[in-house]
């Protein structure tokens, strides 16, 4: 029904609704179809073969029965490709990328484990990231708008890594003073309080390891159970 000419309010409402929810379920279709596309065309790195025994180790080591060698797999992945004498542009050295400053600091708290680490020796280098990736996830904290999921645990974890603590606990509280759920991954992200390159990187971050590299590796036969849907 028209009143003058022009489509009835009640019928432009719905028509509006219908295109909301359909741009929603094409998005949807569309992600999930965009990941699944890049974890069929991810490939494990090769030299990965030569260090999985000590990544199951370093793993179970950091996990116990909770342990992942997928998602070590794929950090180390991200980090290396599993080169042993990778080397960024800002000084990170080794298979896990371990900034000089950082190695000598981890060894402090695990003094027993990582005694004399050398952050270019790579079966050092594994387990110190299983171990700072534990140290990290054990002091993510909830806030208060309820429960937070393992994979968020595990994004905020690996931004931790890759781009420090400080500037992401200064994210989420962003977050949270902006009324978002600081306690969820997606909703944080689009808070920043770094350089708008090193966000864009440091989001990118997990979600390459949780969403496309960590499936790739346990298609593969890695140990392990995916965190995020």
């Amino acid at each position: 029904m028209t009143r003058h000419g022009r489509p009835d309010p009640s019928l432009r409402l719905a028509i509006a609704v219908c295109l909301v929810l359909v741009a929603i379920v094409t998005w949807a279709i569309c992600g999930k179809a965009e990941a699944a596309t890049a974890r069929a065309t991810v490939k494990v790195a090769p030299a990965s073969a030569l260090y999985r025994h000590r990544v199951e180790q370093a793993a179970s080591r950091a996990w116990g029965v909770n342990a992942s060698s997928a998602r070590l797999a794929a950090q180390l992945h991200q980090e290396s490709a599993f080169r042993a004498d990778a080397r960024s542009p800002v000084g990170a050295q080794g298979i896990a990328q371990f900034m000089p400053s950082t190695a000598r600091w981890i060894a402090t708290i695990y003094p027993t484990d990582l005694a004399g680490f050398d952050p270019w020796n790579p079966q050092q280098a594994i387990l110190a990231a299983a171990l700072y990736d534990r140290w990290l996830f054990d002091r993510v904290a909830e806030y208060s708008q309820g429960r937070m999921s393992s994979c968020s645990r595990w994004a905020f974890t690996f931004r931790a890594y890759n781009g420090g603590e400080k500037a992401l606990n200064r994210e989420r509280a962003l977050a949270y003073t902006k009324g978002a759920d600081a306690n969820d991954w997606r909703a944080v992200e689009p808070y920043r309080a770094r350089a708008e390159w090193a966000h864009r990187e440091n989001t990118g971050y997990p979600k390459r390891i949780l969403l496309t590299l960590e499936p790739a590796y346990l298609a593969a036969g890695w140990t392990g159970v995916a965190t995020c849907p």
